[in-house]
């Protein structure tokens, strides 16, 4: 499953959590636990900065060690007035997101890369097999999605 559009759903599912001042990090946290996102400082900041320097969040104090805390401002909440649909988008293209990891997605996605990583050395009897799977799999998933009968292969 491919991640939702990543930038513009940071954007307003973060803007929607600073209705609470919050840290960098804890934002992060938040996003892990809500949505299973894991996010690294280097995309939540800049995704910060930019929101500051639109003035729909501002820096509501500096703690221990400079750590800033955000608040959404008047325009952030309008902006978020303005965009409810995306908001409310954004919410549950994550919640299923967040489902797809617990159906074990992650799993699945390490070991495509894994794949990806090694396509390159497949003999071709390995070859077929995971051509073999990945049809019966999608098959297999369909059917589920229908409510459909098991498929049974050949």
């Amino acid at each position: 499953m491919e991640r939702p559009n990543f930038r513009g759903h940071m954007k307003v599912l973060i803007l929607d959590l600073l209705r609470k001042p919050m840290h960098g990090y804890g934002i992060m946290a938040e996003l892990e636990g809500r949505y299973g996102m894991k996010l690294s400082a280097g995309t939540v900041y800049p995704i910060l900065a930019s929101l500051r320097r639109s003035g729909l969040i501002e820096v509501a104090s500096k703690g221990e060690r400079e750590k800033k805390t955000y608040v959404i401002t008047e325009k952030g909440l309008d902006y978020l007035a303005e965009h409810a649909d995306e908001l409310a988008e954004a919410k549950r293209r994550m919640r299923a997101y967040k489902a797809f990891l617990e159906l074990g997605g992650d799993e699945l996605r390490t070991a495509f890369r894994e794949l990806f990583d090694s396509v390159d050395e497949l003999t071709d009897e390995q070859r077929e097999r995971i051509r073999e799977l990945f049809t019966g799999c999608a098959r297999e998933l369909r059917l589920i999605l229908l409510g459909g009968e098991r498929y049974e292969r050949d």
